[in-house]
């Protein structure tokens, strides 16, 4: 397992459509779910997804049952989910704070649907449907636009709520750093 380098927002490599995954259980793709969670776990985020990493395939992981980052979000299934679709289950749209690994101190309101549906396989190609809301649906819909090349600030309407962490005061505001 290895701690792998998380691309910044500038790299061209976060604009590109990511690639369907063809091949299950591999040797390569477990070692790169590996790597994923190693990645995660050492940046204390959410959730990743293989494009931040400069892998250009249609693969996120997210999940924790306690995140220091996120104390008062409640837990989130553990899921490796590749080549996923999402749909809402509701035309509800809720706004809400976020941040991203590949944009290190910054946040912004992001809306995002407050209802989900989504589907896809697990690294063993196990299909996975689940229905989501609240955080969990954020992060899901967060890591699976990297897969599409879109980052946070460009689902954001109004840019005065976006800037440097720091620069909010918002201490109890709930924020995705996938």
């Amino acid at each position: 397992m290895a701690v792998r380098k998380i691309l910044k927002m500038g790299d061209s490599r976060l604009l590109r459509e990511s690639e369907p995954v063809k091949q299950f259980n591999t040797p390569e793709l477990n070692q790169l779910i590996e790597d994923m969670y190693e990645t995660m776990y050492a940046a204390d985020g959410a959730g990743l997804a293989a494009p931040q990493i400069g892998i250009n395939q249609r693969v996120v992981i997210f999940g924790y049952d306690e995140n220091n980052r996120y104390p008062d979000a409640p837990p989130v299934p553990k899921t490796v989910l590749i080549n996923p679709v999402i749909r809402p289950l509701s035309d509800e749209i809720d706004a809400g704070w976020e941040g991203c690994l590949s944009i290190p101190g910054m946040r912004g309101i992001v809306p995002r649907w407050a209802k989900i549906h989504y589907e896809g396989f697990d690294q063993f190609g196990n299909k996975i449907s689940r229905n989501a809301d609240g955080f969990h649906a954020r992060v899901v819909q967060h890591e699976c636009d990297h897969l599409d090349g879109i980052l946070y600030p460009f689902r954001i309407d109004d840019l005065g709520l976006f800037g440097f962490s720091e620069g909010f005061d918002n201490d109890d505001s709930e924020e995705l750093d996938d």
